[in-house]
């Protein structure tokens, strides 16, 4: 009699749906492409920082197509192809433009290096002067190595490369090391975040790749400049080095925008 009153409940009860699992007879899987995904995520909600960036980038490539490839002096002050003043440039050149939404009335500057007696116990050129974005300093501290004398070398270079893999487009870089063609501080703007595939970051610089003529110096503007981040990393990941990247902060608007 149990085993008939079981067959009979079998018949007339629908069947139990598995745990999880829902309606799954009634749910379409719709394919989406990844390109699309990613053209969805990409565009920059920062339309004027990234305006700023293109101009700066845009100018950077100018100046390397006036130039030729020469060498240019890059010895005195006021010479712009001497590496940060080269820096200095694209940015003061461009940035009458643009403002801070925080503070609109202020026009934006870009700090000069750490005086050297304020590095120690680090070499000179590792970092800028502090400059509150109220007095105009429209960039924040993306990321910082220092060597440290207490890890091994091998410690250091990961933490390096931890560093550099953070890299986007439009981030000014400060470093000192030896970089072949010069010691000391250099100064650089990347055109390119972190390519993880390559291992890769393209920049644009001047005075990396000098030499002495009739005793003064002489740089070559470079332009997307594409390098291994180990090659940046055996710059300054020496002791006493180090570098900083440097980003525009996200509230940058069009100078009288409200």
């Amino acid at each position: 009699m149990l085993a008939f009153l079981c067959c009979m409940m079998l018949l007339v009860c629908p069947a139990w749906p598995v745990l999880g699992e829902g309606n799954v007879e009634n749910v379409e899987i719709e394919e989406v492409d990844v390109g699309e995904l990613r053209e969805e995520a990409s565009p920059d909600e920062y339309p004027a920082r990234a305006a700023f960036i293109d101009d700066m980038i845009a100018l950077g490539q100018q100046i390397w197509e006036n130039t030729g490839g020469k060498y240019m002096r890059a010895h005195y002050k006021g010479d712009i192809y001497v590496c940060k003043n080269f820096t200095v440039h694209v940015f003061r050149e461009t940035r009458s433009s643009y403002r801070m939404a925080e503070f609109p009335d202020v026009q934006l500057v870009i700090p000069n290096n750490l005086p050297a007696k304020q590095c120690r116990p680090y070499s000179y050129g590792y970092c800028w002067e502090e400059i509150a974005a109220s007095g105009g300093n429209p960039f924040e501290e993306a990321a910082q190595f220092l060597y440290d004398s207490k890890l091994s070398k091998e410690e250091n270079r990961a933490l390096a490369r931890e560093f550099m893999q953070q890299v986007q487009r439009g981030d000014f870089f400060q470093m000192t090391g030896d970089y072949g063609g010069g010691k000391g501080a250099h100064s650089a703007v990347f055109i390119s975040d972190y390519d993880p595939e390559s291992d890769t970051v393209h920049s644009m610089d001047s005075n990396r790749s000098g030499k002495r003529i009739n005793g003064l110096r002489y740089g070559r503007v470079l332009f997307d400049s594409e390098m291994k981040i180990d090659e940046w990393i055996g710059f300054f990941c020496r002791k006493k080095c180090g570098a900083t990247i440097y980003r525009l902060r996200k509230d940058i608007i069009k100078a009288g925008d409200p």
